[in-house]
């Protein structure tokens, strides 16, 4: 698996080759065309490390985030966050395909956890209500405006700029972001 490593306001000159070697623990997963992207970011005291992994067969990719105080303790805990994604997406793979899966265990955190456990106590919510509305075409500024006095960390609307929908939602740091759709 390739990678890149990209800091903000942090560095170290041994990081690379030792985030190189927590990462090759999950060479067993991917093909050498995977490709991981790793962000460090220093803020005050702490530190975020995200990576997300492109490249895989399903498309989809692959993302964990930690923040701590200890950028290497960080990285551990990344790897086991993406291996247990793997295994739970694998689990629920085989049950979709066969009607129930191989009950393997894995070791968590010095605790030993099976896999059917894993994936019944990590269920995926349900839809519980459904709203339709208008959806409005106006600008960036007024989808901002319009989110907080509604008090709602997202809005969906039609950006007068381009036409297209586009989706505003508030960031952990305070910020903005704006996702539109390709297709």
């Amino acid at each position: 698996m390739r990678f890149e490593l990209i800091s903000k306001n942090y560095k170290d000159s041994d990081f690379e080759s030792i985030m190189n070697k927590k990462l090759s623990k999950l060479d067993k997963y991917f093909t050498d065309e995977t490709y991981a992207k790793v962000k460090l970011t220093a803020t005050g005291g702490t530190y975020t490390t995200e990576i997300t992994i492109l490249g895989l067969s399903n498309k989809s990719p692959l993302r964990a985030e930690i923040t701590s105080h200890d950028m290497y303790n960080n990285i551990d805990l990344l790897v086991s966050k993406i291996e247990r994604q793997i295994r739970k997406f694998r689990t629920r793979e085989e049950i979709k395909k066969y009607g129930s899966a191989q009950d393997r265990e894995y070791e968590i955190g010095g605790k030993t956890v099976s896999a059917r456990e894993e994936i019944q106590n990590s269920k995926y919510g349900t839809v519980v209500r459904q709203k339709n509305f208008e959806i409005q075409r106006v600008s960036v500024d007024d989808a901002i405006a319009e989110m907080e006095l509604l008090d709602h960390s997202f809005f969906l609307f039609i950006n007068s700029a381009d036409g297209k929908v586009t989706l505003l939602y508030k960031r952990h740091d305070s910020d903005y972001g704006l996702i539109t759709p390709v297709y």
